[in-house]
C-alpha cells in the first residue's frame, strides 16, 4: 500500500496543562495526514471531489492506542496507509513515531474507517455510500 510520511512540530497550543498533547489535536493531525496520502496518490481533496462527483470520505469510526507522549517542541513523523479497502470504505492506520536515540519509537497507534461517499440520487441533503473507484484503489495500494 501507498505509504505517506509527514513531520510534525508539536506547538504550544496543542498541549494541554500538563505539557503533554491534548488527545483530540491528534484526530486533527490524523485527518491532514489522511488527506496528505491522497495528495500524494495524486489528488487534492477538491479535486477528488470535483473528479468522482462525490462529497468527500467522512469518518465513521475512529480510535487510537497512546503509548508515548508527545511535548511542546517535539517532531513527530505521522507515517499514514491505508489497511484495508472495500467496495465503498477503507480503514486508514497512523502510526505516529518518534525520534529517540535507538531510533524511531512508536508513540501512537491511530485508526480510521471512512465512507466514500456522494449525495444521495433521493434527497441531496442525505448522504449515500458509493463503490470506491477503481482508480483510486489501484493508486493507494501502489506502495
Amino acid at each position: 500500500m501507498l505509504v505517506n510520511r509527514r513531520t510534525v512540530r508539536i506547538e504550544w497550543g496543542d498541549c494541554d496543562a500538563a505539557n503533554i498533547v491534548f488527545y483530540p489535536r491528534y484526530f486533527a493531525m490524523f485527518d491532514a495526514s489522511t488527506h496528505a496520502l491522497f495528495e500524494k496518490a495524486g489528488w487534492l481533496k477538491r479535486d477528488l471531489i470535483r473528479q468522482f462527483d462525490i462529497v468527500g470520505y467522512p469518518m465513521v469510526d475512529t480510535r487510537a492506542k497512546f503509548m508515548v507522549p508527545s511535548t511542546f517542541g517535539d517532531d513527530i513523523v505521522i507515517e499514514t496507509t491505508i489497511s484495508a479497502i472495500r467496495t465503498s470504505s477503507f480503514d486508514v492506520l497512523h502510526k505516529v513515531l518518534k525520534p529517540a536515540p535507538e531510533g524511531e519509537v512508536l508513540a501512537i497507534e491511530g485508526y480510521e474507517t471512512r465512507v466514500w461517499v456522494g449525495p444521495h440520487p433521493d434527497d441531496p441533503k442525505r448522504l449515500k455510500s458509493r463503490p470506491i473507484p477503481q482508480e483510486v484503489i489501484r493508486r493507494l495500494s501502489e506502495g
